[in-house]
């Protein structure tokens, strides 16, 4: 049976005057139901003409919703997916969970492999993709939820990557910096790294000032790489005398490359980082940055395929605030001090 003929996990819940929830959780976790309900559930299934798990095709509500995020060894989605979960898990039921590091093609086979394994939605993050990642999206026939950007073709829970640019250039350039370095992640395949890269140019120019391409430098999400990219900042002739970090992991890479090289932060070079990990109020100095409810994300993603599932109406793009969150990293410049 194609999973388009399945019957859906409302309709099961609805024929077995069930709800949603005991539903999921009659399909996926048996035992734990009562018998008179289970055996409800069951008939529900067979009258619409699916099948009871472990007896051939399943029903659409057993197979899982699949997340799909660039890194596991990110704190950033360690956050959305733990939520996630959580909240799938109330509702009886499971995440699965793969990575694509970073490489959009990597993507599009994970995508492919999922729909053909069979999962009943999927979490994708951004709005860049491979080509072929979007005709399998358009078919899946199952609710597909992007996270941190839009596309309109899909429902997406979002946040304003270039607000948080913005956020932390205006910051900076408050306290009296002019010459601005980014540190970010390698823009090309990278919708949130861009635009956050295009609201610290956007908050620049309305100031008059400008951020040339020898200022910015695109490094690997790593600690190594926030130093590196420091590291190639601070060795121009003119140096910045403030770096805004894509994310957060770049940023506390930035502050060990400075304190290394003997620097005082912020009184030499301030820094601003974007997400508000959790290690970013016990660094010394706590890092100034932009808070990104990450754990907001994964929860509202899951509940949007949830209420897909059921067949409920949702709006199709959630977007969540941000703020910036003013610690120790930052201040003005030494001149201006």
């Amino acid at each position: 049976m194609s999973r388009r003929n399945r019957p859906r996990l409302a309709e099961i819940a609805a024929a077995a005057g069930v709800s949603v929830a005991t539903a999921s959780r009659a399909l996926s976790q048996p035992a734990i139901v009562s018998a008179p309900t289970r055996d409800r559930v069951r008939a529900a299934v067979a009258e619409l003409g699916g099948a009871w798990p472990g007896s051939g095709a399943r029903a659409a509500g057993d197979a899982g919703i699949a997340a799909v995020v660039p890194s596991l060894d990110n704190a950033i989605f360690s956050r959305c997916l733990q939520a996630m979960q959580t909240t799938l898990a109330e509702a009886g039921r499971h995440l699965l969970v793969a990575s694509s590091d970073f490489h959009p093609e990597t993507e599009a086979a994970v995508i492919r492999g999922l729909l053909s394994r069979g999962v009943d939605g999927l979490m994708l993050v951004g709005a860049q993709r491979a080509p072929d990642a979007w005709p399998l999206l358009a078919g899946a026939g199952v609710p597909v939820v992007l996270t941190w950007c839009e596309d309109p073709r899909f429902d997406a829970v979002v946040v304003d990557n270039g607000a948080a640019g913005r956020l932390a250039a205006e910051h900076l350039i408050g306290l009296g910096h002019t010459r601005l370095g980014v540190v970010c992640g390698i823009t090309r395949f990278n919708d949130r790294q861009r635009a956050r890269l295009e609201g610290v140019r956007a908050a620049l120019a309305a100031r008059g000032l400008d951020l040339p391409e020898w200022r910015v430098s695109e490094q690997d999400f790593t600690l190594g790489g926030g130093r590196a990219g420091c590291s190639a900042l601070l060795s121009l002739a003119e140096p910045p005398t403030a770096i805004v970090c894509g994310i957060d992991q770049l940023a506390v890479g930035c502050l060990v490359e400075a304190q290394a090289r003997g620097l005082s932060v912020p009184g030499d070079l301030s820094v601003v980082g974007i997400d508000n990990l959790e290690m970013a109020a016990h660094l010394s100095p706590a890092l100034t940055t932009v808070h990104i409810p990450t754990a907001r994300i994964g929860a509202a993603a899951a509940r949007k395929v949830l209420a897909r599932l059921a067949g409920e109406d949702v709006p199709r793009v959630t977007e969540l605030p941000i703020e910036l969150v003013v610690r120790q990293s930052s201040g003005p410049p030494r001149a201006a001090a």
